[in-house]
């Protein structure tokens, strides 16, 4: 791929309302949660919080947070010296956020991309919605 094509490639991946992102706010939705998104006075700048829950979920690309065990975790064949920094930081800077906003009280689901797959979708988000009432019988 030359560089103007990789370029291109680069700057159609987008960073928020992504396709899982809206599959799981969509089915929360149907089934009755209300969430904010993207609340910047959390660490790590959750994708969805859902406040009454004192929860927050991330959904991550299984190739930039490197999804252990999945098909789409495998690091490009060209600049490896450039990729392999970049995916491991992410991954630290994950553990990280994850772990100050457990220090806060807050309750941490992550939902992976190749979860939340049309097939998948519906058996992943019932997990979810079965944890969340959890949480809400814990809070109460």
């Amino acid at each position: 791929m030359d560089k103007d094509k990789r370029s291109y490639t680069m700057s159609q991946i987008r960073k928020t309302d992504t396709k899982p992102e809206l599959r799981a706010r969509k089915f929360l939705f149907k089934h009755g949660f209300r969430y904010r998104i993207y609340n910047k006075k959390l660490p790590g700048n959750p994708d969805i919080v859902l406040p009454k829950y004192k929860s927050v979920i991330f959904v991550n690309g299984c190739f930039w947070h490197a999804h252990e065990g999945c098909k789409y975790n495998r690091l490009p064949k060209t600049r490896i010296e450039y990729w392999h920094p970049k995916i491991l930081g992410n991954v630290e800077r994950d553990k990280m956020n994850l772990k100050a906003l457990k220090k806060l009280g807050w309750k941490t689901f992550v939902l992976w991309e190749c979860e939340l797959n049309q097939a998948k979708t519906e058996a992943t988000m019932n997990k979810l919605i079965k944890k969340l009432t959890e949480r809400l019988n814990e809070i109460y």
